[in-house]
């Protein structure tokens, strides 16, 4: 099949979004499908350590045609400067896939932003089966973190949810919980509404050779590493993480080491100095291919969202840490299902968000499970190879884009 991946990230940049398309795109083109990928020019979230390298506009990547499209600033930005900028995208994704004549057999929309699912949409090949992969369920998690709190804008972007969730042939959803409340709001879907979980590489976690050693690259001293690595905005709550490493400053073999940038990262880093949080290091993101090398040296994967989040969404970069036979501390709203896969993988802890004693209680309680990372990590793994490998949930995925609308 010609298949054709719309999303808004893709290696080089770094985030949990690029990393799912590049695993998705790779997969299908190992299974002898044509991949064509449309995505934006590469400019956020990149790794400091490597040179940047020229793109053309079209490209070929082992195989799998890449189209990057120069957009208006969608990243680090203000709400209404992104939110134009996400609107003004599916316009210039349509006008390059038509410049450079691109017809597909199905498309694959990674949502969000929601906007890009009127690529599915307005897309010329009326034929085409429209896939819509939803992560974030947009608008209610905006209205949720108080980033959307205009009544028009509400009715907007509830219009165009609506809208795009009728005129795909399949709506995904990662988790039970992401579909139930889908399905509350929108009880007509049920018969197009599926659940496709994230998936992850694991192979990929799994490489010999080490490329960075970033316990000597960065000098960490202490025994223990508890890791967070990603996207550092309101919606992840790292003052969560920050106050339990000040509860936990008596713990001096134990290092909290955030990787990332975003948003939020200037004023934690402010909020680190001020408290004299000697047990908390920042870093910027490193790339995807030695990702696997920092979480080699790393003892726990840290999770966290914030409360305010109502919608049960499981963070992508759970499955990362788990691939990769990481313990698992998880400090999530009571909604997310990230709680469910915590406790049915057994590899960690979890802990409600609001609650920071509690957050604090299953930090110092899996420091005195200490010796069992090891078992811990080896559960997380196989349940992620059995539930959330690329090969299982790709071969799902492949049954919608064949099935007969």
């Amino acid at each position: 099949m010609n298949l054709l991946l719309v999303t808004d990230s893709y290696p080089p940049e770094i985030r949990s979004a690029s990393h799912l398309m590049l695993e998705l795109a790779e997969e299908l083109h190992n299974r002898n499908h044509q991949v064509t990928v449309i995505t934006t020019w590469p400019e956020y979230n990149l790794d400091q350590d490597v040179d940047p390298r020229q793109f053309a506009e079209k490209e070929n990547e082992n195989g799998i045609t890449i189209l990057r499209i120069k957009n208006l600033p969608h990243h680090n930005v203000n709400y209404l400067l992104r939110g134009i900028a996400e609107l003004f995208m599916p316009i210039k994704f349509l006008w390059k896939l038509r410049q450079h004549n691109i017809h597909s057999d199905a498309l694959v929309v990674y949502s969000p932003p929601l906007s890009l699912a009127l690529v599915g949409i307005l897309f010329w090949d009326k034929s085409a089966r429209f896939i819509l992969n939803v992560q974030d369920l947009f608008p209610q998690n905006a209205i949720d973190l108080k980033i959307l709190n205009n009544s028009w804008h509400i009715r907007f972007f509830r219009a165009l949810e609506a809208f795009a969730y009728r005129s795909a042939d399949v709506v995904t959803v990662h988790s039970d919980g992401n579909q139930q409340t889908v399905l509350r709001q929108y009880p007509n879907l049920v018969d197009k509404l599926r659940i496709l979980h994230n998936w992850v590489d694991v192979g990929h976690h799994e490489a010999n050779d080490i490329r960075v050693d970033f316990r000597k690259k960065w000098n960490i001293q202490q025994k223990y590493v508890a890791v967070f690595a990603g996207v550092i905005g309101p919606s992840q709550y790292l003052e969560l993480v920050l106050h339990v490493a000040e509860q936990m400053s008596d713990q001096s073999e134990l290092l909290f080491l955030l990787v990332g940038n975003g948003k939020e990262k200037e004023k934690l880093q402010k909020l680190a100095q001020e408290k004299s949080l000697s047990n908390v290091r920042f870093k910027d993101f490193v790339s995807r291919e030695v990702y696997p090398d920092l979480l080699r040296i790393c003892s726990i994967g840290l999770i966290c969202l914030s409360p305010q989040n109502q919608t049960p969404v499981v963070p992508g970069k759970i499955l990362g840490y788990m691939a990769a036979g990481l313990p698992v501390a998880a400090f999530l709203q009571s909604s997310s299902d990230g709680h469910g896969v915590v406790k049915s993988a057994q590899c960690g802890f979890s802990a409600d968000s609001a609650d920071k004693d509690a957050c604090v209680q299953a930090m110092r309680g899996m420091m005195l499970l200490s010796d069992s990372f090891a078992k811990m990590g080896q559960n997380g793994k196989i349940y992620a190879t059995e539930n959330f490998s690329k090969e299982v949930c790709v071969s799902k995925l492949e049954s919608m884009l064949r099935k007969v609308a």
